[in-house]
């Protein structure tokens, strides 16, 4: 490069950098308005910079000055054309963005939000995001519905279960005092008995609040699950038994978990029981533990007849029943019958980094529970 194309490099350099320094330090004071003028003045600034460089290198040049008016006017009509084009820009970005406001302020009223289509990458992004937390929002707020229907069935049912038990041991308890009844052992009988089944619906409601808390403490350990498995059967039996319902089931040997003996126990308790509880007298209850993807599954499988998507869906939250129907007896027998059981058994198997998801399969359902194995 000569001394003079470096000295014409130096001069255009210079004139555009003061030109494009007053005319940053103008954009930089209308930050704060529209669009539409910020990139018309970006516009304006860069063909500012282009004819400052021009006109001091062509005045360096000692050109004509009829060359110099046709060079000054070739950029002016040039930088006009350009900023009526940054101006048209700028208004379809004016238009985007208040596109995007307007369904923003319906999302702040409404809790829904439309993706404009159309706009930049940027603002297609903002508002494939802004869609995105509006449907996650729906989602949390159909949950926080679903969570406080259950809590109001829950308190309904808790309040019907305790309420019935409690009328009944107090006509017994005044008729032991009035000396009129007549088999006082029975009686009893019969009020311990009850007592028990409000001492295990208060220890579930107690155990679900310690979930629900985060307050439910772990001692992880590991686990021979054909053990846990055979103690459960083992404890189950008398009560399948008096139901009519055939238990079985089959554990690979050596299989094992990383979990609390005394929570896991809870967990496979608790589906053996709601699976006896709703299989029929005659039918099966089978019980499968094998290695699975991601660690151990452990498979329950019922003769309940399956269930309806809605109760799919719901059959792990608070107080489900799967039936609207009131059913005393079985609730004596099985538990507490206030649809906390398998509650439980979600809170504790996601409290082991564990899932439970459950099937329909002829001629019931299956209940499948996920946990990590021995590493």
């Amino acid at each position: 490069m000569s001394g003079d194309e470096v000295q014409i490099v130096l001069i255009a350099a210079g004139w555009s950098a003061a030109a494009c320094a007053v005319g940053l330090g103008v954009v930089w004071r209308l930050r704060r308005g529209s669009l539409r003028w910020l990139v018309a003045a970006v516009s304006l600034v860069a063909v500012a910079a282009l004819v400052s460089g021009m006109a001091g290198t062509a005045n360096a040049m000692f050109i004509s000055h009829h060359d110099f008016n046709v060079t000054l006017w070739v950029l002016v009509v040039s930088g006009v054309v350009a900023a009526v084009g940054a101006t048209a820009v700028g208004t379809a970005l004016v238009r985007w963005s208040q596109s995007m406001q307007a369904e923003a302020r319906r999302f702040g009223e409404s809790g829904e939000f439309v993706a404009p289509k159309g706009a930049p990458a940027e603002f297609q992004k903002l508002s494939d995001e802004l869609a995105l937390t509006s449907q996650k929002l729906a989602e949390s707020r159909d949950r926080e519905s679903r969570l406080e229907g259950s809590r109001r069935e829950l308190i309904s049912w808790v309040s019907h279960d305790l309420r019935s038990p409690l009328a009944g041991m107090r006509a017994m308890t005044e008729a032991l005092e009035d000396g009129m009844a007549e088999d006082p052992a029975r009686y009893h009988r019969q009020i311990s008995s009850e007592v028990d089944r409000m001492v295990r619906m208060v220890d579930d409601l107690f155990e679900l609040s310690r979930i629900h808390a985060g307050n439910l403490k772990l001692t992880l350990e590991p686990l021979m699950l054909g053990d846990v498995v055979s103690e459960a059967l083992a404890s189950a039996d008398p009560v399948a038994r008096a139901h009519g319902v055939r238990l079985g089931g089959e554990v690979e040997p050596g299989l094992q978990v990383v979990a609390d003996p005394a929570e896991l126990s809870r967990v496979v308790a608790n589906l053996l029981m709601n699976a006896i509880r709703h299989t029929p007298a005659d039918g099966s209850v089978e019980v499968i533990g094998r290695p699975g993807p991601l660690g151990v599954e452990l498979a329950i499988t019922d003769g309940c007849g399956g269930l309806t998507d809605e109760d799919m869906e719901r059959a792990f939250d608070v107080a489900w029943q799967g039936s609207t129907a009131r059913t005393p007896d079985t609730a004596t027998v099985f538990g507490s019958g206030a649809g906390l059981g398998l509650a439980i058994v979600k809170g504790i198997v996601e409290a082991h980094s564990g899932t439970v998801s459950v099937a329909n399969e002829d001629p019931g359902c299956r209940f499948v529970v996920r946990l990590p194995a021995v590493a």
